[in-house]
């Protein structure tokens, strides 16, 4: 199988061998870890200061341009690698664990992509993440309590004026009574300026009593 489908390292494209899953060892070992999940003051959690109520904000590499970071975010995102996302999220459950403000997380809800963009790439980059992480946690994953209301083109090309003129309008929200009170844990992939997890958080906000926290695989300097 190796002879005709070689599997190669989604972090330097090397052949992996036998013992080695979705990266290399050498990838594993230089991945820019933030160790965020220590510090309730991470730079996630700050990034949303005086914009959010949170209860934990936390990445778990650094996204630095030509890094490790974004090949392997760019292998998930435009290239199908979507074990991408069960790598971060089978490494990252063990973590949170061990964070007591996620012990009352009620459902993991991922960033929604519009239908149109979902049709495009054929699957929602943070699914399998998502649905490792929910494993990991025990706890349920809901990709239909958000959905995202207009097409637009992806933010990674807009400056920072663009981005922080997207409001909560952008998403919306189907609840009944039972929602009422959850703590969700909204996750994306790589966070930016905020904007986006900011309009998703606002918009669940409109749930009665909920609480929200973020995770993200990576975090751009």
């Amino acid at each position: 199988m190796n002879v005709f489908f070689p599997r190669s390292c989604k972090g330097c494209l090397t052949l992996l061998l036998l013992n080695e899953k979705t990266i290399c060892s050498n990838c594993r070992h230089e991945l820019p870890l933030t160790n965020h999940y220590r510090n309730p003051e991470n730079e996630t959690f700050k990034r949303f200061y005086g914009r959010l109520p949170l209860q934990h904000a936390s990445s778990i590499v650094y996204f630095h341009k030509k890094g490790i970071a974004q090949q392997l975010i760019h292998q998930l995102k435009y290239k199908g690698a979507q074990e991408v996302g069960t790598f971060f999220g089978t490494y990252y459950s063990e973590f949170l664990l061990e964070v007591p403000s996620l012990n009352d997380v009620s459902e993991i809800i991922p960033v929604p992509l519009h239908p149109k963009k979902t049709r495009e790439r054929g699957y929602n980059q943070v699914t399998e993440f998502g649905k490792t992480l929910a494993s990991g946690l025990n706890i349920p994953y809901n990709d239909t309590l958000l959905h995202r209301n207009f097409y637009s083109n992806t933010q990674t090309k807009k400056n920072i004026l663009g981005r922080t003129e997207l409001t909560s309008e952008l998403f919306g929200i189907k609840y009944s009574e039972k929602d009422y009170g959850k703590h969700f844990l909204l996750i994306d992939d790589v966070i930016t300026t905020g904007s986006t997890l900011e309009a998703c958080a606002k918009t669940l906000l409109k749930i009665p009593k909920v609480k929200i926290s973020i995770v993200t695989i990576a975090y751009a300097q």
